[in-house]
């Protein structure tokens, strides 16, 4: 089940905190490995990993300012993709903490970059999403959301690693094929 009570509370605090003042500025989210978030070796499950990066996402936005932006516009926010690199298990009741930014955009995608740190500092795991957001026409352009945030800003380059992620996307093919 998704945790809804999470997500308000990490909704609730971020709202309390000063507005990004940037797009690509990170915001922090700490959390807790409870028993429900484990596998049977009693480690984060790699599954609820990817639904606390959406906590750490949805915090985000809201310094951002988008998750009014969205409300207002009668705009959602959906993934299109994903690669996550998992390094360090999380175990039952360990503390750590969730990084998120947007790295940069392009006319449809925003590229969005998480990690798990632990508190020793190392890193547990690793994502990058690219997202778009949607109205009932389809993608709504990065600069049509810029505009609703008051902002206009040019994307940062796209680095290396994202446009190589990007390129191989490009080749795999859709839909998959069935055997």
């Amino acid at each position: 089940m998704f945790p809804f009570i999470r997500l308000a509370k990490e909704i609730f605090l971020a709202s309390r905190q000063p507005k990004l003042s940037n797009l690509t500025d990170t915001h922090v989210t700490h959390h807790i490995c409870w028993p429900h978030d484990l596998d049977m070796f009693l480690e984060l499950n790699n599954g609820r990993s990817l639904t606390l990066y959406d906590l750490g996402r949805m915090a985000t936005a809201q310094r951002i300012g988008l998750i009014t932006v969205l409300r207002r516009e009668g705009w959602g926010m959906t993934m299109a993709g994903s690669h996550v690199r998992y390094r360090r298990r999380i175990r039952g009741f360990e503390r750590f903490s969730i990084h998120s930014r947007v790295v940069c955009w392009d006319d449809k995608f925003i590229y969005i970059e998480q990690s798990m740190q632990k508190r020793n500092g190392e890193c547990a795991s690793h994502v990058l999403y690219r997202s778009a957001i949607t109205d009932k026409n389809g993608i709504v352009n990065p600069d049509r959301i810029q505009t609703a945030l008051g902002q206009d800003l040019v994307s940062p380059p796209c680095p290396d690693w994202i446009a190589n992620w990007i390129a191989a996307e490009a080749t795999r093919p859709w839909p998959p094929m069935q055997d």
